[in-house]
């Protein structure tokens, strides 16, 4: 009998233990559900004056080229030993020179006919003075005073000519001898000691060294940005241009200047060539190289100031132009600014921003104005 219970105060016994430790155990407090604020990076926006650029690429190229060209023919008797690829020379450094012979003989042969006529006309000016002086004394006929007057025309014009062959043997005489126009480097040579040259026979390329310029593709909508104007050809005295190339295995900077703007504006790319003048690009400063003829190189042209410029990531740039800031109260407000640049990342605010503003960076859905944020700072600040 007792075995049949037995189950059932096993039961029993379990209620009451349950029942015990349910009403000694620690009670739970309610609590609220914590708000849901979202975490968004901010940065301080500071007013500063900024410069404009604007970033072109092009190839460097010489000031001025020209082709040596003699203008008289013979042979080479002479060539200078900078008169060869990639070889530098001085203003009026002899290059090469031609045969001589052919034109000194021609100088001799001119100056003989010159003092031949030289005599001529000495004679004929004494004949006609002395018929002039008889036809004063009705002396003489009139034929034969015309006669005298004519032979004296002659003589003088036997004269010019005689004198314009002495100064043309004497300029071709000079241009056997074919010296440098500038300082400068040759670009290739085509002729050899005793080669025979024709008079407008192309024998060489050379290209100045005192300045080298690089003509620098612009869009239209980067003037905006520059101090340029294509309607004025006068060369900036600053040093406006930076130039970046990579040249044996590191990267150099030199430093240029805006020479001038070709002034056309290409109808299907919208570009406008802006040529940057650098002086000396064969010197060597600082360790650097020559700024070689034919390097591609990477400019950054300075433009204008602007002042009281805010600039910040350009993520903080939210639809219709607007910008999320936080109030003291970590709420978000929304400001309409002006932008006067995004590049590299980043806007340039000229309007809608004061210093000391709070703007966020973060990316928010459904943002609404006086919404409840929580913040940090950012901490690549403005570099973002």
């Amino acid at each position: 009998m007792k075995e049949r219970y037995f189950p059932i105060l096993i039961v029993v016994s379990g209620i009451m233990i349950g029942s015990l430790i349910l009403f000694t155990g620690p009670s739970l407090e309610p609590r609220a559900p914590p708000e849901n604020k979202p975490l968004v990076r901010t940065i301080t926006a500071n007013t500063e004056t900024i410069r404009l650029s604007s970033t072109a690429f092009g190839t460097v190229s010489p000031r001025s080229e020209n082709e040596l060209i003699p203008e008289v023919s013979g042979s080479i008797v002479y060539m200078s030993p900078s008169l060869v690829s990639g070889g530098f020379f001085k203003k009026d450094d002899l290059l090469f020179s031609i045969e001589p012979l052919d034109y000194q003989v021609a100088l001799e042969q001119s100056s003989a006919a010159l003092k031949s006529a030289e005599s001529e006309l000495e004679n004929a000016r004494r004949n006609h003075d002395r018929q002039i002086n008889l036809a004063k004394k009705q002396s003489i006929s009139e034929s034969r005073k015309e006669e005298a007057v004519n032979r004296l025309r002659f003589a003088e014009s036997a004269h010019r000519e005689a004198n314009a062959r002495v100064s043309l043997a004497k300029k071709n005489l000079e241009r056997t001898k074919i010296k440098a126009p500038y300082d400068g480097r040759v670009r290739n040579e085509k002729i050899d000691l005793g080669q025979f040259v024709n008079r407008g026979q192309s024998v060489a390329n050379i290209y100045a060294t005192d300045s080298a310029e690089i003509k620098l593709p612009v869009h239209d909508k980067e003037l905006a940005f520059l101090d340029l104007s294509l309607f004025e050809t006068e060369r900036s005295e600053d040093d406006t241009v930076i130039l970046k190339a990579n040249f044996a295995g590191k990267q150099h900077i030199w430093n240029a200047r805006i020479a001038r703007t070709e002034g056309e504006l290409d109808s299907k790319t919208r570009m406008i060539n802006v040529i940057a003048e650098i002086d000396s690009p064969y010197s060597l400063k600082d360790s650097r190289p020559p700024l070689t003829i034919g390097l591609f190189v990477e400019a950054e042209i300075l433009g204008r100031f602007v002042e009281d410029a805010i600039v910040i990531p350009q993520s903080a740039i939210q639809e219709n132009n607007l910008v999320y800031t936080v109030n003291n109260e970590n709420r978000l407000e929304f400001k309409k600014v002006e932008t006067l640049r995004m590049i590299n990342n980043q806007a340039i605010i000229t309007g809608g921003l004061k210093a000391g503003d709070t703007v966020c960076v973060s990316t928010l859905r459904d943002a609404e104005p006086g919404m409840q944020i929580r913040t940090s700072i950012d901490p690549e600040g403005q570099k973002n």
